[in-house]
C-alpha cells in the first residue's frame, strides 16, 4: 500500500528555518504533483505549494519568497525549505501526492513557530 511518511517539522523561534521532508514508498510510479498542504487549528487546510515532475512549482502568496518545495522524482521524495518562518506559519504540515486520480496523504507533522 501507498504511504507517504513526513518528517523535519519541530519548534523554532521566528525568523528561523526548517526543512520538511516526505518520502513516498509501496509504490512504482512517480506521484505527480506532489505537495505540502497545511492546517491551523480552526482552520480549513490549505495549499502551501506543489511541484510537478517537470519541476513546474505553484506557491501560496503567503509563502512566496520564503519557502522553496523540490523534489527527487527517482525516490518519490518531496522537500520544503522554510525559512523566515513566522508564527502564522504554525500549523500541521500534511504530505500530498497524486497518482492517476487518487490523492494521498501523510500522517502530519506538526510546525510550531514561537514569536
Amino acid at each position: 500500500q501507498v504511504q507517504l511518511v513526513e518528517s523535519g517539522g519541530g519548534l523554532v523561534q521566528a525568523g528561523g528555518s526548517l526543512r520538511l521532508s516526505c518520502a513516498a514508498s509501496g509504490i512504482i510510479f512517480t506521484l505527480n504533483p506532489m505537495g505540502w498542504y497545511r492546517q491551523a487549528p480552526g482552520k480549513q487546510r490549505e495549499l502551501v505549494a506543489m511541484i510537478s515532475t517537470s519541476d513546474s512549482t505553484t506557491y501560496a502568496d503567503s509563502v512566496k519568497g520564503r519557502f522553496t518545495i523540490s523534489r527527487d522524482n527517482a525516490k518519490n521524495t518531496v522537500f520544503l525549505q522554510m525559512n523566515s518562518l513566522k508564527p502564522e506559519d504554525t500549523a500541521v504540515y500534511y504530505c500530498n501526492g497524486r497518482l492517476f486520480v487518487r490523492d494521498y496523504w501523510g500522517q502530519g507533522t506538526q510546525v510550531t513557530v514561537s514569536s
